[in-house]
């Protein structure tokens, strides 16, 4: 099972904003950084733009295709990392960076995106994750965490990744805006469990014997306080625009 195969996908209502600043119009060059399986690009390219699908991995890649192919969707992609991506200069009018710009050496790759972007080009970066309130399912889920695995401390998130801001102001980007909207997302039993077995303080850093036992944890917990089936899980959707000069 690819890792990504639980995560959810971004919300219509990001493309729906989107379009208001001129972005995924019909013909658009767009080029999507860390595309993985593909999903944020795919909703661009079912509006009609001309879509390149950027990941240093062949197997994500792989599954993008099968996706855009029962999606009816035809994208183009390229196996190479975002901050040395191989591609001409000002070859794209929009870049986007959906649920993966933390991974990447930031400043290397808004340099990168900069050289990629034609003048007055827009570079979105995205991300839609959890948010833990007390007393919600995804608190209660990062208390198990931590108890099996002490040494993760990426809980308590807000969803709104104010740096990325200064990453982009320092590459020379201009007429910065954001946006953010909160929104309730199904899961069934099973998927969370497997959302979060993929997940970085789980099956990226436990032993496979101590996945199954965080596992076996997380389904008492849903069975004991959270039994509705399926799950409506609190998520953010955060924006960053910014223009290439």
């Amino acid at each position: 099972m690819l890792s990504r195969s639980y995560r959810a996908g971004f919300p219509e209502a990001l493309y729906d904003r989107l379009a208001k600043f001129g972005i995924g119009e019909t013909g658009q060059r767009l080029l999507d950084l860390g595309t993985g399986t593909g999903y944020l690009g795919r909703g661009f390219a079912r509006a009609g733009c001309r879509v390149t699908g950027l990941d240093p991995s062949d197997a994500l890649i792989d599954e993008a295709r099968r996706l855009d192919s029962e999606a009816g969707v035809a994208s183009e992609y390229v196996t190479a990392r975002a901050e040395h991506t191989g591609l001409p200069d000002h070859a794209f009018e929009v870049v986007t960076a959906g649920q993966c710009w933390h991974w990447f050496d930031r400043p290397a790759a808004a340099a990168e995106v900069r050289r990629l972007l034609a003048p007055g080009g827009a570079l979105v970066i995205a991300h839609f994750d959890w948010i833990p309130l007390p007393g919600n399912l995804a608190e209660a889920t990062e208390r198990l965490i931590e108890a099996h695995n002490p040494e993760w401390t990426l809980g308590g998130g807000e969803g709104l990744p104010r740096e990325w801001l200064a990453d982009v102001a320092m590459a020379g980007f201009r007429d910065l805006e954001t946006f953010s909207f909160d929104e309730d997302t199904p899961y069934s039993h099973q998927a969370w469990r497997g959302r979060i077995r993929a997940s970085a303080g789980v099956g990226a850093s436990l032993s496979p014997d101590a996945v199954e036992h965080f596992d076996d944890s997380l389904a008492e917990l849903l069975a004991e306080r959270f039994p509705e089936d399926p799950l409506a899980v609190l998520h953010r959707c955060f924006a960053l625009i910014c223009r290439a000069p």
